[in-house]
């Protein structure tokens, strides 16, 4: 029961719902889903940092950067964020990040991954 009230707690606050749906498409780091959010990078990392104690976000160092993965196993979160993904166009902020996730994909303005 805790895990399921963990996981409304986190689908509650809006910014971090913004940050799962994002990465759900992409990983990120945390100053590509500032420009997309368009909030502060420390409230961003402040976020992140619930969504990894949680579980649910996990990060990995690529040179100089630090990039941001979904990490869901469970069946439940995973079908929750699929169905809220699906109906995106009820969710207009959302619908708006995912655009600019798109714009900045399509004008080159992620920052540079290395390849490990």
């Amino acid at each position: 029961m805790d895990r399921l009230q963990d996981l409304f707690k986190i689908l509650a606050d809006e910014t971090r719902l913004r940050i799962l749906l994002l990465l759900y498409h992409k990983e990120l780091c945390v100053c590509e889903i500032s420009n997309i959010l368009q909030i502060s990078q420390p409230k961003v990392s402040r976020h992140l940092a619930k969504l990894r104690d949680v579980g649910y976000v996990r990060d990995e160092r690529q040179g100089q950067w630090i990039f941001y993965h979904l990490n869901i196993d469970d069946p439940l979160p995973k079908e929750i964020l699929k169905t809220i993904i699906s109906r995106i166009h009820e969710y207009p902020l959302a619908s708006k990040d995912l655009e600019r996730l798109s714009e900045m994909e399509k004008n080159n303005r992620l920052c540079e991954r290395k390849n490990l």
